[in-house]
């Protein structure tokens, strides 16, 4: 039932609580200052966490786990269950282990196995939704036959969820781009080029978080023994059908023994204790290389189911990372058009000032001349009133034709068109 709180069970306790008897012995030792302080680091290490457990029936229930529980029953290590770490910022990340598929793709952070989905409960619309959506197809795929098997069916849920709400905010943010540069290029101020850059600022964060989920993508599609690995429940299949007793070995063994023992004298108290220790050193070789071996012979058979799967969201990913490039040259564009623009209006100043300069250098020669006649010194010029006056017209159209004739070579240059 959802929603049900699940107790845990003994042996999911994490392995720090079997030495509290021994800790508890060294109580009065260490004073209640140190015990204290030890018990501080074992909640920091070892707290635990609500965790959402959906199995292949579609039943969920809400469980408290802590990360050597999780470690320990998904056979993943401490830095796998980082990533699922609601308190870091981690790029999304596919990750195919011997037991589980490690998932954390934008808030969709999970742990599948072929029994089951331990899925971080959070509060997010993306987790809830993906709980809901994955507990329907699989109620709804109970009684049917569905080739995918159980973690692909999660793995495809957590990929199309995550590609899906990337291309709706690229679309939400092309929406919101559009009419601001159009906008821009029709008028150049501080507040539309301040909505630009905020709007480019989150383009390129949207840029990066789609770039690494189509690399992390196109990565298990290029390497065919990660997407081995995924295949959980072909390997919990085989896992079930070779047990690891071999008896094979223990005939072999037998046999060497019987040799060793023709072959030279030994005393019974060390060959039987040899061949124990020899047999417990082969089991746990033949344990710690059984998966290896099976992702090797997985990894050569036919994996183009998941293949096909990682094939199809790809193009949807890369699809959305074209409209975000997109954008981004849009963008660009609109940058180079206003470039253009005030290119254009300082060249136009510079034009002004050229011809303001070229009419003050010819006003300042008139202003040179009649200042000369403003002068109180005799000459025979100022017997007559109206000298002064031709004076002056001869000096206003003598600056005028210098005033044209510099416009006239500054035509002649290719400065600015006239």
């Amino acid at each position: 039932m959802e929603g049900s709180r699940t107790p845990l069970l003994l042996s999911d306790l994490p392995e720090s609580t079997s030495s509290n008897n021994t800790k508890s012995a060294n109580f009065h030792a260490h004073g209640i200052r140190g015990w204290s302080g030890i018990q501080g680091l074992k909640k920091r290490g070892h707290g635990s966490r609500s965790w959402i457990q959906i199995d292949p029936l579609g039943n969920t229930s809400v469980v408290e786990l802590d990360k050597a529980t999780i470690m320990r029953h998904c056979s993943l290590p401490a830095r796998d269950l980082r990533l699922l770490d609601p308190l870091f910022i981690y790029p999304s990340t596919i990750l195919g282990r011997e037991k589980a598929i490690v998932v954390s793709l934008e808030q969709i952070r999970c742990i599948i196995t072929a029994d089951e989905v331990i899925l971080m409960n959070s509060l997010d619309g993306c987790v809830v939704q993906y709980k809901s959506e994955l507990c329907k197809r699989l109620q709804s795929n109970k009684d049917q036959s569905d080739d995918l098997p159980f973690e692909f069916r999660a793995l495809e849920l957590a990929l199309e969820l995550t590609c899906t709400s990337l291309d709706a905010q690229v679309k939400e943010l092309a929406m919101e781009i559009y009419p601001v540069l159009d906008e821009l290029a029709l008028s150049i101020n501080t507040l539309n080029l301040e909505r630009v850059r905020r709007l480019k600022g989150h383009l390129l964060a949207v840029t990066q978080r789609v770039q690494k989920v189509r690399d992390e993508i196109e990565h298990l599609m290029d390497d065919d023994g990660d997407m081995a690995e995924m295949y959980l429940t072909e390997k919990k299949q085989r896992s079930e059908g070779y047990p690891l007793s071999d008896l094979g070995f223990q005939t072999d063994t037998s046999s060497e023994e019987r040799v060793g023992s023709k072959s030279a004298p030994v005393s019974p108290v060390g060959s039987i204790s040899g061949a124990h220790k020899l047999q417990r050193a082969f089991s746990s070789i033949v344990s710690s290389r059984r998966p290896s071996l099976m992702s090797s012979s997985n990894s050569g058979e036919n994996i183009e189911q998941l293949e096909m799967l990682l094939e199809a969201y790809f193009v949807v990913i890369d699809h959305t990372l074209s409209k975000v490039l997109s954008l981004k040259e849009y963008i660009d564009d609109t940058e180079d058009l206003i470039n253009f623009k005030l290119g254009n209006v300082q060249n136009r100043l510079i034009q002004f000032e050229l011809l303001l300069t070229a009419a003050t250098f010819v006003a300042t020669i008139f202003a040179a001349v009649t200042a000369v006649f403003g002068m109180n010194f005799p000459d025979s010029i100022f017997d007559n009133p109206s000298t002064f006056s031709w004076v002056l017209v001869i000096c206003g159209v003598a600056c005028g034709f210098l005033y044209f004739s510099f416009l006239l070579y500054f035509r002649y240059k290719r400065i600015f068109p006239l």
